[in-house]
């Protein structure tokens, strides 16, 4: 049976399944991109998931393949409770959890014979851009970190789109539906049913959706990104699965991120302001920022129809502070 990927393997490159576990016990499944003329020792290593919501034969995937390519050794993996790897219930996150994935990764990554492990970054989608950074903030392995259309988790979470809703009552009215949620989910527990889905990206959709919403269709709903194992491109997130994310800031540390970090985004994308924000968190001459002319949060899952993504840049940021 052929595996289902959104993207043609490049003929440089290798793909193998791989799975570790991280320390909650998570069995979580890779896939590990190898060039073909790799060196036996020594190679630098990168390990990438997201977007939130997304699996690695997705958009992790495609970035991986295309790292590579340029000569990395990299691992696109699904993190806890979605995809392939392991966790019950299905479709949770969590800021903790999630953050671990990354480092679990470099742990995975950091005893391969074939990989120095002074030589490690990562690189986080969307919403696993802020995981990212959470890990830079804690995992001193991690030598150099990208975020591509960053989403704050942990901010959308709390405030709402574009900070509409960051206000205590807002917050109030938003744990007291979440907890109502948990009831109701526990109750179905006990009668052998399951936690309820939150959907993922609404199919069909309104005449009057958002235009990133319309973004987020064409990639998870049509032939484009569609994946069987996606939660976006399906049933999406348990509806409670949020919950922790409301109380946790996933940047709390980001001033104290010593490594070195290339935030990037879309001039066009909605979600810019997460980056350009983060961003001004940073501190130190090893920080970057890259806005790149006209591309949508989405151009930047794939390269959408103009190749947005800078894959040569990505590779020259690495090569530069994994050596």
């Amino acid at each position: 049976m052929n595996e289902h990927y959104t993207f043609e393997l490049l003929p440089e490159v290798s793909r193998n399944k791989v799975t570790f576990k991280n320390h909650f016990g998570i069995e979580l499944a890779g896939d590990l991109y190898i060039p073909k003329n790799a060196a036996e020792k020594g190679n630098p290593a990168i390990a990438i998931s997201g977007p939130f919501g997304a699996v690695k034969e997705q958009s992790s995937g495609f970035y991986a393949n295309q790292l590579a390519h340029r000569g990395f050794i990299v691992l696109a993996f699904d993190p806890s409770y979605c995809g392939e790897s392991g966790g019950q219930p299905r479709y949770m996150n969590s800021p903790d959890i999630n953050t671990e994935d990354f480092m679990a990764a470099v742990d995975f990554l950091s005893t391969r014979e074939n990989i120095d492990r002074e030589k490690i970054g990562i690189l986080g989608i969307c919403g696993w851009g802020g995981m990212a950074l959470n890990a830079a903030a804690i995992d001193t392995r991690i030598k150099a970190t990208v975020t591509s259309t960053m989403y704050d988790m942990s901010r959308v979470t709390a405030n709402g789109y574009f900070d509409s809703a960051n206000s205590a009552q807002a917050r109030h009215e938003e744990r007291k539906a979440l907890m109502a949620q948990r009831t109701a989910d526990f109750k179905a527990l006990l009668s052998g049913g399951t936690y309820a889905l939150a959907g993922g990206v609404a199919d069909p959709l309104p005449d009057d959706a958002p235009y990133f919403v319309k973004d987020y269709y064409d990639y998870y709903k049509t032939p484009r990104g569609y994946h069987e194992r996606s939660l976006n491109s399906n049933g999406g997130w348990a509806i409670s699965a949020c919950t922790s994310l409301l109380n946790t800031k996933l940047l709390a540390y980001a001033d104290e991120i010593q490594s070195a970090v290339l935030v990037m985004h879309g001039e066009k994308a909605h979600s810019r302001y997460f980056s350009e924000d983060a961003f001004k968190r940073l501190t130190g001459c090893n920080k970057e920022l890259v806005i790149i002319p006209g591309a949508s949060h989405t151009d930047l899952y794939d390269g959408g129809k103009n190749n947005a993504i800078p894959f040569d840049k990505l590779a020259d940021f690495f090569a530069k502070y994994l050596k």
